[in-house]
């Protein structure tokens, strides 16, 4: 990528910090699944995610 690029990405992160930190996190998330997560932690995933879109299902739109 050339400069231009890096700093067009970096002032759009810059700009959109909320959401630059949500596709981070959810990347990291997906990438620990694939590649590192044991039999016990996809258990407990599995509950908290259970839990998460019950929590989802509540809320007010």
């Amino acid at each position: 990528m050339g400069q231009a690029q890096n700093e067009a990405n970096k002032k759009w992160q810059e700009k959109n910090k909320e959401y630059s930190n949500y596709l981070k996190d959810r990347s990291k998330a997906r990438s620990f699944i694939r590649k590192k997560a044991t039999e016990e932690d996809l258990a407990e995933l599995l509950k908290l995610i259970s839990e998460r879109k019950q929590e989802l299902h509540k809320e007010p739109i």
